[in-house]
């Protein structure tokens, strides 16, 4: 079964344009009013400079969140880079955890730590939401 005959519900499809407008929202702040948050959440080993990081980050998000909204042929592999996009950008919520980085609010270990457990919720969303997820159970048990 190829990627674009994959279906979703009207649910997956509601959910899938709200996760896209979240990216359109942060990449937004990457460039503007939450520069400087963002930029304390990039680990202190990126070989680049921290703002460069952030716009490269914030191109991708508003990049991956207008996909989101509006490549619908191409949703499933959409799901999929956004998904691969979250786990990319985990280490700097470690990091940011780790080095007990006040960034969004998060000014405690606490809400550090528990910021980490919703990271796979956004890969589950993302890969739910654009049938990724249906996808790669499909091709699994093809090969199986």
């Amino acid at each position: 079964m190829t990627a674009q005959l994959i279906t979703t519900n009207k649910l997956q499809k509601v959910l899938r344009i709200v996760l896209g407008l979240f990216m359109v929202m942060a990449a937004i702040g990457h460039f503007t009013f939450q520069r400087e948050e963002f930029q304390a959440q990039v680990p202190n080993w990126v070989p680049m400079s921290k703002d460069m990081v952030v716009l490269l980050s914030g191109v991708a998000e508003i990049s991956l969140g207008l996909a989101m909204i509006f490549w619908k042929k191409q949703r499933v592999y959409v799901g999929l880079a956004l998904a691969l996009f979250y786990v990319l950008i985990f280490p700097g919520n470690i990091a940011q955890y780790m080095n007990g980085t006040d960034a969004f609010g998060l000014d405690t270990d606490r809400a550090r730590l528990i910021r980490l457990f919703f990271q796979p919720v956004l890969v589950l969303w993302a890969l739910w939401s654009t049938g990724a997820l249906k996808y790669l159970k499909l091709k699994i048990n093809k090969q199986s």
